[in-house]
């Protein structure tokens, strides 16, 4: 081959370009660099890993539901017991999820259409879909079946696009479905039915710290109020015991959510047993009444715990790893399904036996042929910010022993901004740590969840908003008097609010950051809050301000990242969904053509089959190419 191409250069022929990965069609590449082959095949076992998420139990013939990945997309599975083989009963386009009646005789999914959101709900049997919702332009979100299997709670925007009515039917009869109740607002969810039908509760979500219970009336429609909804409370999850007791999370007198009884009808709120100064982020209740499952949320570790509603006593599980924990529920013939990942394992299913807390793994997936025990563990770092707050992140570091000396570092910020970065398993990043020898530290900026209420209203509105730019200040100076961090060498990346969060680091530590990689990020507040989609648009009002409002409207396009661009002096790199109804592709278009009109580099990479971030697995793997080649060149410099 070396003879060939020096015989090729003395002839005057031009040598043979290195060969490159085929871009997938869906993608649209503007001034992105191409992918060598060299380079995909040296990181192809990063891209294999799977993950398996619990989805429900089958009670007609007691096997696990869950989604997991084989082609291109997500698909829903059959289990038949632990560590059994996975039989696919899926075989869509799109990714769905999906839950089996409590009788375990239909199954009942949802799927939109190229990551665009307006959910539509189907029967699936046999491999195919039977419409449950109408289609459209119509947003459509799966609530709970009826404890007798009858029937199925849902939302939907159909009767005007914005207002997230509620909804019954039996799938069985897609023609008996029917409007319940016309409501006001997107942020209904349809809770529980309590037994025998008649009565369920929804909640209406106004913001991470308020929400409000209401108790419907099945046959008319009639809402009641449940406790007072002057309150400033937020109600977390919310189901009815066998009994007809409503269990509920809530914050109610407390910085964080408890697991209480409401009395449906005084609204009394009467928390139990002792369960710590964490939230408590889940719960499901057995088929008998008698233990109710909770997860707490310690410093972002998941904790597991049993409770007898008899007696309040409460005993914890010990035999799982530290990581994240979700999806409970309890089958009828009595274990605990969940799912489980750690940073040494992608997402598995389980099970728990409530009488002796054993744990029982019944997925094992695939990590492309890698030893998951050897990726590290993160270290839990905690700095005081400008004021004086307390916050804290995960960071990962290289194996010192393979890369001595000072490692580059990129903070990676999380969405949300009603979210929280946890300890969880890294998938195609592991690469970044453990073959390019990259630090990577993931913040928890104020206005993250899993620390009370009061942390996360720290940032609300855009007076306040800036803020948590500042926090990622105090990290960098913690992270830049690190003997084994280099502060010369370090990037930022994030999406959605974290791609927000991206750009602003970018223009507050110009100095500092090397290269920014915002994914999905509002560029403008304004045209932001103008173009997302109308069922959530007064939703993101109460979190950043109201547009509306001259004030607000004045300091939220002060703050905005596109009136600062010349500001931002490292490269960017802008990835964006062409159907994302959360953060519209303008925003990443009007951040591109302004950085590009002043000189700089943009990069950018458009999913046309993809919303708010990329869920096929051709197009993910694409763009992680592509993020290697930013940090070559943009972090360490080759």
């Amino acid at each position: 081959m070396r003879r060939s191409i020096l015989f090729a250069l003395l002839a005057g022929i031009a040598a043979p370009a290195a060969a490159e990965v085929a871009k997938p069609a869906a993608l649209t590449a503007d001034g992105v660099s191409a992918v060598p082959d060299a380079l995909a095949a040296a990181s192809r076992p990063y891209m294999e890993s799977r993950s398996a998420g619990f989805a429900g139990w089958n009670a007609s013939d007691r096997s696990m539901l869950i989604s997991t990945r084989f082609g291109n997309v997500a698909q829903l599975h059959r289990v038949a017991g632990p560590m059994m083989d996975r039989r696919q009963i899926s075989f869509e386009v799109e990714p769905l999820d999906g839950s089996w009646s409590p009788t375990g005789d239909t199954l009942v999914v949802s799927k939109d259409n190229g990551g665009d959101e307006f959910f539509q709900l189907y029967a699936l049997a046999n491999g195919r879909l039977a419409p449950l919702t109408a289609g459209g332009k119509s947003r459509n979100e799966l609530g709970a079946w009826s404890h007798d299997g009858k029937l199925v709670g849902f939302t939907s925007t159909e009767r005007n696009g914005t207002d997230t009515d509620l909804y019954i039917v039996d799938p069985r009869n897609p023609a008996s479905k029917r409007r319940v109740a016309e409501v006001k607002g997107g942020g209904w969810n349809f809770g529980d039915f309590a037994p025998g039908n008649a009565r369920a509760v929804v909640g209406e979500y106004v913001s991470v710290t308020k929400s409000n219970l209401h108790l419907l009336d099945v046959a008319s429609g009639r809402l009641s109020p449940i406790g007072d909804h002057s309150k400033t409370i937020a109600y977390g999850g919310a189901q009815f015991a066998p009994d007809g007791t409503l269990w509920v999370t809530s914050d109610e007198d407390s910085d964080v959510q408890r697991l209480s009884r409401l009395d449906t009808r005084t609204g009394k709120f009467t928390p139990v047993g002792s369960q710590g100064r964490w939230d408590v982020e889940t719960f499901d209740i057995s088929e008998n009444g008698r233990t109710i499952a909770f997860v707490t949320n310690e410093a972002g570790i998941a904790r597991l715990s049993l409770m007898d509603v008899r007696t309040g006593r409460i005993r914890r599980v010990t035999s799982l790893p530290a990581g994240v924990i979700v999806g409970l529920e309890f089958a009828k013939w009595g274990p605990l399904g969940f799912s489980l990942t750690s940073a040494k394992s992608p997402s598995d299913a389980y099970s728990l036996d409530p009488a002796t807390l054993k744990v029982t793994r019944w997925t094992q997936s695939e990590t492309g042929g890698l030893n998951p025990n050897l990726n590290v563990e993160p270290e839990l770092v905690e700095v005081k910010s400008f004021d004086g707050e307390p916050v804290s992140g995960f960071l990962y570091r290289p194996d010192p022993r393979r890369f001595p000396g000072k490692r580059p570092l990129i903070v990676n910020i999380h969405g949300g901004p009603e979210g929280q970065t946890r300890p969880v398993f890294l998938g195609r990043n592991n690469y970044l740590l453990n073959e390019q020898g990259i630090a990577l530290f993931f913040p928890n900026v104020r206005g993250s969840t899993g620390y009370g209420k009061r942390f996360v209203s720290l940032d609300n509105g855009p007076f306040k908003r800036e803020d948590s730019v500042k926090d990622v200040g105090a990290y960098l100076d913690r992270m830049s008097a690190d003997p084994r961090l280099d502060p010369q060498r370090m990037a930022v990346t994030g999406g959605s609010y974290g791609g927000y969060m991206c750009y602003a680091s970018a223009i507050a530590y110009a100095a500092r950051f090397k290269g920014a990689l915002c994914n999905v990020a509002i560029s403008n507040f304004v045209t932001f809050l103008e173009g997302t989609q109308s069922y959530r648009r007064d939703l993101r009002r109460v979190e950043y301000g109201d547009e509306r409002d001259p004030a607000q409207r004045a300091k939220l396009q002060d703050i905005s990242p596109l009136r600062r661009i010349a500001e931002i002096k490292a490269p960017l790199f802008i990835v964006q969904g062409a159907n994302d109804p959360r953060v519209p592709k303008a925003e990443a278009d009007q951040i591109v053509k302004a950085i590009r009109a002043r000189g700089g580099t943009a990069w950018y990479l458009v999913g046309e089959n993809e919303g708010h971030g990329f869920a096929k697995k051709e197009n993910q793997d694409y763009l992680f190419w592509n993020t290697l080649a930013f940090w070559d060149r943009t972090l360490l410099k080759r």
